[in-house]
């Protein structure tokens, strides 16, 4: 969908899906061939691949996850968060607490309310110190715009319907799964300076001339923000 989002909003212009390791495209096809944060996902082996594509003077382009640059140290703070965050069990204390709160408002069992509650209380402390330990943008913002949420919707419950928020907080669990799945990937495919130094050494053995093999450097002398290749 992506793809054909770029199709119709570049007329001329024509993608693929393919395994980056596998491409069903020509060999020395292109004058220029890039990857931003992708290629290393498919394993580096997907270099020779993506080599295999370009044509004579042409132009290879790649930024690839640095181990130790400020976007992994984002990404493992976010992960560690999140991780935490699902540790503490909020989103499923959380629904719980809901479930019987609902219910007691049409005449349930408030003890029942009341149990879940007091489950539901240290998920809140737990969340309160992930973002005193990590910050209130933490996860792109999204534990704090949780933890708000819930307080605003328990304290307007009759407002609400329980299906609606039960729904909300089940896709949002299956989205902070996929989340956490996605930095984890990050973490691991980010490259270090001695992998780094090999996938140069790896282009010259395939006759690509490395003209620029650098750490990109990221502003007020924070961590660099990535590996860069021109060749």
């Amino acid at each position: 969908s992506a793809i054909r989002i770029l199709e119709e909003r570049f007329p001329g212009v024509h993608g693929i899906v393919a395994d980056a390791a596998s491409i069903p495209l020509d060999p020395a096809s292109f004058d220029i061939v890039t990857s931003q944060f992708g290629v290393e996902y498919a394993g580096l082996e997907a270099l020779d691949e993506i080599t295999r594509l370009l044509a004579s003077g042409g132009v290879l382009a790649l930024l690839l996850h640095h181990r130790d640059g400020v976007i992994y140290e984002q990404c493992s703070a976010n992960l560690d968060a999140t991780r935490q965050m699902q540790t503490a069990g909020f989103i499923p204390k959380c629904i719980a607490m809901f479930e019987t709160g609902f219910a007691a408002l049409k005449g349930g069992d408030r003890d029942e309310y009341s149990a879940a509650g007091k489950q539901f209380a240290p998920a809140i402390k737990a969340m309160e110190a992930i973002l005193a330990q990590h910050g209130a943008d933490v996860a792109d913002g999204t534990i704090l715009r949780l933890y708000r949420d819930v307080r605003t919707i328990h304290g307007r419950m009759p407002h609400y319907e329980s299906s609606e928020v039960v729904g909300w907080l089940t896709k949002l669990q299956e989205e902070t799964d996929a989340y956490a799945g996605r930095m984890a990937s990050m973490l691991d495919v980010a490259i270090d300076d001695a992998r780094f130094q090999q996938v140069c050494a790896d282009l010259g053995k395939q006759g690509v001339e490395v003209l620029r093999a650098e750490a990109l450097a990221s502003a007020d002398d924070k961590p660099p923000l990535a590996w860069v290749i021109v060749a």
